[in-house]
């Protein structure tokens, strides 16, 4: 059975390039290195939840308007 997705070694090329990267970097510039990959990763999150919550915020509104068309749908019918 063939894997779509293999998790170890996609965890083995993210080893193997972020090693690349910093291989040559002294102390300090590693620890730079890690904190700006950090800072990116946590806009990243907060990026992510802003669109969750636009699309969430959109979907509701639809369900809004969607309740608001059959109450009135039923208003006209005489239905209650």
């Amino acid at each position: 059975m063939k894997k779509e997705f293999d998790c170890v070694e996609m965890k083995r090329k993210a080893q193997e390039e972020i090693y690349e990267e910093i291989k040559d970097l002294s102390l300090e510039e590693e620890i730079k290195y890690f904190n700006e990959a950090g800072e990116r990763f946590w806009r990243e999150i907060e990026a992510m939840r802003e669109k969750k919550k636009k699309v969430q915020k959109k979907k509701a509104s639809g369900t809004k308007a969607s309740k608001k068309i059959s109450a009135k749908s039923s208003l006209k019918s005489g239905k209650s």
